[in-house]
């Protein structure tokens, strides 16, 4: 089937209109601005050529908020997208068009300052089979002296139409209480969701969603936006008087000054939006878009795997390993990862992150004699790893106390005992590439969970003459890392953590395969995390784990049938301590394990609905041949002023039809389905 995705340009109007198959975004050059005119339901040609720009404001009120790209200077008064500074002490950008120019589904439209030596560039990028449309900016450095202080630099600025009421949706939460969804009234004010903490954040994400007050989960227009990025964002939703809204949002947060040299480029990452009459199944929209377009490996069904970290913690020895990946194999585990404790000095959080060598005092013979047990016993081998970090009572901080983010003449502030490693300088890359292609290299490793388990604080660089780096270069070094990973070992699959959900984002999904969603395993408490979560992000890429109860964060008991009916719901797991369940547990797990097997493909692969109450979902597959739907009956959550304990009641799964998915299997997977 033909795309109906396009991009057209009217010459003659200077307008440009960019179709999907059910959206058009259009916008024209004025002479003096880009002025955007409308975001919604796809137009004939006729109708895109008969819009026109919204009413102009009042005189004192200035600019009236409709520009694609919302720059410092003249009578804006809004939020400003772009902000610069020159040598001169001159503020803001006033720009010339200097030409545009499409490339199949891509449309870069360039922009000069009419005095300073700054290029700008909008990039706009669709889609064949989605409606979602990329944008961002590069901005060039075209001089040949005095360097250019970008104060903020926006990925796009999204402009709605105007709608007599505006409601807001976005997630807040915190460690244990990620993705708390939000729906409330957007007020006449500028709203900013942010992380000044280096990552995406367990306390906000970096996503939001608005419409007009009356949308249901079946209908209504949805406009919603999400930013590829893992660092410190900031996103602005400003509602007017006249009841227009922006948002528009980038990398960093404030004050974040990052210096353009001559002949130097600056990308900002990607902001996607999507326009729907759907309602907040927009979801879906999402979903599909991601595994087509976002996710390494998009195809493949991830396999059950257990994880040793609540059975042992740091407590663990090669023979101790051995029994669980028996014992985890005969329930139908797919994939054994060890957790942390495996290297150096490490045998509490005090102690030994940097010191990235197996600890021959817990595996005397290294990690070969139990790779070859877990692959006898017919399941992958996954390791963790935290490849930012370091103790301070580490080999690596005694002989590079400067390889950490630091000021000068302040103190280095102790999280989790641990330091962050400046991720932006080439050397301290170079430290980590080689330490984790070498333990690749030497090792059958399937798979990473690739952890980082504190944010930033004292983020410097002494010496560098533009200090604010790390903010943005930290985790363009991150990626550096992975995406190398990833090209020399082609089998290699990772699971994202920080602290659990604290970078579950686009951007690390665009070089991951699954996240860690939160390090709250408690089933009650997942529901909620999970509906948060799959606001944006597919059930594909949701860790979730059956582990034991009492919860150690909450201390709450619920069945193991109930454990499991939660996690199926994503990307199943193990991590309870097997050793210590009866006979009985592992009987009802290994039968839990093998129905999940079979709708795997369903939940992982297919459409979500949210049904009808707070707590059902239903998954279709893309054939509408198989249903799969699960139903619980939660009362109250952790981490939010809800943490009394509370009797778990009942959870149903369905799956109706019997026709497999036409999917990949990963190579973190044996042979056979099992």
């Amino acid at each position: 089937m033909p795309s109906l995705s396009e991009i057209r340009f009217d010459s003659q109007a200077f307008q440009w209109a960019l179709n999907t198959a059910a959206t058009t975004y259009a916008f024209r050059w004025d002479g003096a601005a880009l002025r955007h005119l409308h975001w919604g339901p796809r137009l004939t040609v006729d109708q895109a050529g008969v819009l026109a720009r919204p009413p102009a404001a009042r005189w004192l009120d200035g600019d009236g908020g409709d520009e694609e790209l919302a720059v410092e200077g003249g009578a804006h008064f809004g939020p400003a997208g772009l902000r610069a500074r020159y040598a001169d002490g001159t503020r803001g950008l006033e720009l010339d068009y200097v030409g545009s120019e499409i490339s199949g589904l891509e449309l870069q439209i360039r922009f000069r300052d009419c005095h300073f030596p700054l290029q700008v560039d909008l990039h706009y990028r669709l889609f064949e089979d989605s409606d979602v449309i990329e944008r961002r900016i590069t901005l060039h450095h075209t001089g040949e002296s005095d360097s250019i202080a970008v104060l903020r630099a926006d990925s796009a600025c999204w402009v709605l139409p105007e709608r007599p009421g505006w409601r807001l949706s976005h997630a807040i939460g915190g460690w244990g209480a990620e993705n708390r969804l939000q729906r409330v009234p957007l007020p006449h004010a500028e709203t900013v969701l942010t992380s000044r903490r280096g990552i995406s954040s367990h306390q906000a994400s970096p996503w939001l969603m608005l419409d007009d007050g009356t949308t249901t989960e079946e209908a209504g227009q949805v406009w919603s936006a999400a930013l590829a990025w893992s660092g410190s964002w900031r996103i602005t939703v400003a509602r007017t008087p006249e009841n227009r809204v922006i948002a528009t949002g980038g990398f960093g947060h404030d004050d974040i000054l990052q210096t353009l040299q001559p002949h130097e480029t600056l990308s900002t990452p990607a902001f996607l939006g999507l326009y729907t009459g759907a309602g907040f199944g927009a979801s879906r929209a999402w979903h599909g878009h991601i595994r087509a377009h976002v996710l390494p490996q998009p195809t493949e069904v991830r396999p059950v795997l257990f994880n040793s970290w609540e059975a042992t913690g740091f407590a663990i020895n090669e023979q101790q390993q051995m029994e669980l990946a028996a014992l985890a194999a005969s329930l139908g585990a797919e994939l054994f990862v060890v957790d942390d404790g495996w290297f150096g000095e490490r045998n509490n959080d005090a102690a030994g992150l940097g010191d990235w060598w197996v600890s021959r005092d817990r595996f005397p013979n290294g990690l070969h004699p139990l790779i070859k047990e877990v692959r006898r016993l017919g399941m992958g081998f996954g390791l963790w790893v935290e490849p930012e970090m370091v103790n301070p009572d580490s080999r690596l901080y005694r002989m590079h106390p400067d390889w950490v983010l630091h000021h000068p003449h302040r103190r280095r502030t102790l999280i989790r005992n641990q330091l962050v490693l400046n991720f932006a300088r080439p050397d301290v890359v170079a430290w980590a590439q080689d330490w984790l292609d070498a333990l690749l290299s030497e090792h059958h490793i399937d798979f990473l969970k690739w952890d980082m388990n504190r944010p930033f604080t004292e983020v410097g660089w002494p010496g560098q003459p533009d200090p604010d780096r790390p903010w943005v270069d930290h985790v363009r070094g991150v990626y550096a890392i992975i995406d190398q990973l990833r090209r020399d070992h082609p089998g290699l699959r990772i699971e994202c953590c920080a602290s659990g959900g604290g970078r579950a984002d686009l951007g690390m999904l665009a070089r991951t395969d699954q996240i860690w969603v939160s390090d709250n395993t408690d089933a009650f408490d997942r529901l909620a995390i999970q509906r948060g979560h799959g606001q944006i992000l597919p059930a594909a890429v949701m860790g979730a784990w059956v582990t034991d109860c009492p919860n150690p964060l909450t201390n709450r008991s619920v069945p193991l049938r109930f454990r499991f009916h939660t996690a199926m719901a994503g990307v199943m797991g193990l991590g309870g301590n097997l050793l210590e369940w009866s006979d009985q547990e592992r009987d009802e797990a290994r039968r839990l394990v093998g129905q999940y097997k079979r709708i795997r493909h369903v939940v992982q692969h297919g459409d979500l609905y949210r049904l009808r109450g707070p707590d059902a979902v239903q998954y279709i597959s893309s054939d509408g041949r198989e249903v799969v739907v699960l139903a619980w009956a939660p009362d109250r959550h952790y981490g939010l002023g809800h943490d009394e304990p509370s009797p778990a009641r009942q959870a149903l799964p369905v799956l109706l039809g019997s026709r497999r998915g036409d999917h990949t299997q990963s190579p973190c997977l044996p042979s056979s389905e099992g």
